[in-house]
């Protein structure tokens, strides 16, 4: 060979990593450090995450006890649901509604007051002192006799819960009826000048099967009442009028007729008939409260034309004392307010009479008088004198 050939290769200046410098070859030692090296480092970190996370549980969980320390005593009441939905009643049933709350506070619980919003409902015996953590019970009985469809109702609760000491809780539910009369019962309105008056009433079914209504009777003699077909099998209507001879005073009566629904055998419709003067004072009678007066007492009376035609009123006075009268048209023809002002120290004389005297343009009614009545003088309670004092 040539001195060429048997010359050394030149060392490279730039060995790569883990390579030999004097063999040019990755090292299998230098690897296996590394790994170790790298592996005891990640263990390290783990080992102190591990540490540090346990550290701030405990100040964590420290930190609450202190704060739960710290807190003050409150009660806290908490329902499981503030709706009790009753789904659906039969109509007249009695519904028993039950709610359920929790003391989620730290000191005890008081449930003073539970008051429905309508007389529908009755409260039960509540839980009225409930531990922190522990439940207690409102029940409340509702009344579905003057119901049909859809009900909604609130009932107002009164705790010692200072974040919420009035809260509401609401009733509500479907109450279902075979029959549905709309409305319940039929009034006609009529004076002497006007009395020929109608109205109806729907009977409407919410059964499957087809109805069948008969025998019709009519206990009200003012009114004459046919039965009408709206919808064969599903919905009737009754129709109300006044006839002659027609009334001069109040009538009322029962419109009743059998149906084929066994649930609902036979229907009852109350009917009346009003008869209204033709001019009405609205209250009929002044009352006023007991003497003596020590500022002056205002009342208001008012005077409504029923009539087909235009009344005029004038001169209104009082027939005892002192007392002012004030006149104001509201509707002209039609209504108008008087304000009466009694002046203090006003007393009717023991067993004496007295009205408001006011003008009309009818000429059936030219003068009203509307009484004027007054309650006893409070009694004195008598002063209790003290005995005297017997010294030895």
């Amino acid at each position: 060979m040539s001195a060429k050939n048997h010359r050394s290769r030149p060392r490279n200046p730039h060995p790569r990593p883990y390579q030999s410098v004097t063999t040019g070859r990755r090292s299998r030692g230098g690897k296996s450090l590394i790994g170790w090296v790298l592996l005891a480092a990640l263990t390290a970190t783990i080992a102190y995450a591990a540490t540090a996370s346990l550290r701030a549980r405990k100040t964590a969980k420290s930190g609450t006890a202190v704060a739960d320390a710290a807190r003050p005593a409150r009660p806290r009441i908490e329902f499981a649901s503030p709706v009790y939905d009753f789904g659906k009643a039969i109509g007249d049933d009695i519904v028993d509604c039950l709610f359920v709350f929790t003391n989620t506070g730290n000191a005890l619980l008081e449930v003073t007051e539970v008051k429905p919003g309508c007389g529908c409902m009755k409260e039960g015996e509540w839980t009225r002192k409930v531990q922190p953590g522990k439940t207690g019970t409102i029940p409340v009985k509702f009344d579905s006799h003057h119901y049909t469809g859809y009900f909604a109702k609130s009932i107002f609760i009164t705790c010692n819960d200072t974040s919420q000491p009035n809260l509401m809780v609401e009733i509500k539910g479907n109450v279902w009826r075979p029959l549905e009369i709309i409305p319940p019962s039929a009034v006609l309105t009529v004076s002497s000048e006007s009395p020929s008056n109608a109205t109806s009433v729907r009977i409407i079914s919410h059964l499957d099967e087809p109805l069948i209504l008969s025998d019709l009777v009519n206990g009200n003699p003012a009114l004459l009442v046919e039965l009408q077909t709206n919808h064969p099998g599903k919905e009737f209507q009754l129709n109300l009028r006044t006839g002659a001879p027609w009334p001069t005073n109040n009538q009322q009566g029962q419109i009743t007729f059998k149906t084929s629904a066994t649930n609902a055998p036979l229907v009852t419709v109350p009917a009346y008939v009003n008869v209204q003067p033709i001019i009405a004072a609205v209250p009929p009678m002044i009352r006023l409260p007991s003497p003596p007066f020590t500022n002056t007492v205002s009342t208001l009376l008012h005077i409504r034309n029923n009539g087909t035609n235009p009344v005029t009123i004038s001169d209104p006075v009082v027939s005892t004392g002192n007392v002012g009268a004030e006149l104001k048209v509201d509707e002209p023809g039609r209504l108008t307010t008087i304000t009466l002002n009694f002046p203090a120290g006003f007393e009717l004389p023991a067993g004496s009479n007295a009205d408001v005297r006011i003008k009309t343009d009818h000429p059936q009614y030219p003068e009203l008088k509307v009484p004027i009545i007054q309650f006893s003088r409070r009694p004195v309670a008598p002063v209790a004198v003290p005995a005297p004092i017997k010294r030895p």
